[in-house]
């Protein structure tokens, strides 16, 4: 059996209830046999990256998974296709939307997967929730660049 590894998960969404759809997404992913010790940051909220649609309910979730990345990116997916999550366009809004940030210390290059996410060390959205719940990676530095970025924590 595959030993346990430390996967951290992005949360986002803007439609409809977006706090609920994350909760909700959290409540999945800790049903999965796969995956223990789940660990969400706060809820933030932040605006979309193009400016168009409603402010974005953000989070970050830490967990351990015996899951391999490829399998672990499938759940993600068919969650958020139980939550209504349609793809008409890039950064398109979304009634959820949850991103592979970071998966051990593992890289991958694949077409439908990409490990660290590329974008995430440009975005407050992901740098602060994911520093709230412990992630190693992030530092003083990182947050200082992304520090202009408006971000907001929602009241619990």
């Amino acid at each position: 059996m595959r030993d346990w590894v430390t996967a951290y998960i992005g949360l986002g969404a803007n439609l409809g209830n977006p706090a609920h759809a994350l909760h909700s997404a959290v409540q999945a992913l800790a049903a999965n046999p796969g995956i223990a010790q789940c660990r969400a940051s706060s809820l933030y909220s932040s605006a979309p990256i193009d400016s168009s649609g409603p402010d974005y309910t953000n989070a970050v979730l830490k967990l351990q998974t015996r899951l391999s990345a490829p399998d672990l990116l499938v759940c993600l997916q068919t969650i958020e296709l139980q939550a209504g999550r349609l793809r008409p366009y890039r950064n398109a809004p979304r009634t959820l939307d949850l991103d592979l940030l970071l998966y051990g210390d593992g890289q991958v290059h694949s077409p439908s997967l990409v490990v660290p996410h590329p974008r995430m060390w440009e975005r407050a959205f992901v740098l602060v929730p994911l520093a709230e719940v412990g992630a190693p990676c992030v530092d003083a530095h990182m947050l200082a660049r992304v520090a202009s970025q408006p971000i907001r924590r929602l009241p619990p």
